[in-house]
């Protein structure tokens, strides 16, 4: 008997679209757990809406592994707000990402790159940690929506990142959706949405947004970045590189 010879993840991605890309968040959530089971975990920034997904995924598995980037560059309120929602959601599986200790000391030793360098910075915090977290899946959640900024106006529900396949579940959900949910299930707002933070990263390239500005326009202001890579090229370059493949695959 042949061996099964797995389906690559862009034809993955795109069945799953053309089947369930209309889906409601509740049913795509449901279907990738069928569908990746062992192989599925969640990415989370812990920022302005992170517990709509998070509480999504906790009503059906709060066992999910829930990888979270540590980049020791965050706000105090954001770790605050994670061990609130950890304890609140009953999440039992979430793991800190570190960036690696020796790149750290050799490229950022006074931890001043984010002023020099912010896109070597997110790689060496976020980039390069997120390709080793999650090697060992086929599959993770994001809580990335079409509504924060132009550059998202496209997604879809599935997406193909080399051999593996990013999720996101909320594509389509506006402000006012995420609201309507947060209020129907009393979910705790992270403290520094009342400050005009709408899309919350590490404290030194993150500013509150004035009315009118897309929810993303304070990160990195002032200069072009608009992403930090993990959801661009910079992370299956790093898969690619490291030789790393889905659990599966």
């Amino acid at each position: 008997m042949l061996p099964e010879i797995p389906e690559p993840a862009h034809l993955k991605a795109q069945r799953l679209n053309e089947f369930y890309g209309e889906a409601d968040a509740a049913r795509i959530i449901a279907v990738s757990l069928q569908e990746f089971g062992t192989g599925l975990a969640a990415v989370s920034s812990f920022g302005a809406d992170s517990a709509i997904l998070l509480h999504l995924i906790a009503q059906v598995q709060p066992s999910l592994p829930v990888l979270f980037l540590q980049t020791n560059k965050h706000f105090t309120a954001t770790l605050r707000y994670q061990a609130q929602l950890v304890q609140e959601l009953g999440l039992t599986d979430v793991r800190d990402l570190l960036p690696d200790v020796s790149a750290l000391k050799t490229h950022d030793p006074l931890g001043a790159l984010c002023l020099t360098d912010k896109d070597r910075c997110c790689d060496l915090r976020k980039t390069q940690p997120l390709a080793l977290g999650v090697a060992p899946f086929q599959a993770w959640f994001t809580g990335r929506k079409q509504s924060q900024a132009a550059t998202r106006n496209s997604l879809p529900a599935f997406e193909a990142v080399g051999q593996h396949i990013r999720i996101n579940p909320l594509k389509d959900w506006g402000t006012e959706q995420l609201e309507a949910y947060r209020e129907a299930h009393h979910l705790p707002p992270h403290p520094l949405v009342e400050q005009g933070y709408r899309s919350i990263g590490c404290m030194p390239c993150t500013r509150a947004v004035s009315d009118g500005e897309d929810q993303r326009a304070g990160r990195w202001a002032g200069s072009v970045k608009t992403e930090c890579g993990i959801h661009l090229n910079g992370l299956e370059q790093h898969l690619q590189h490291n030789g790393i493949k889905g659990a599966g695959a």
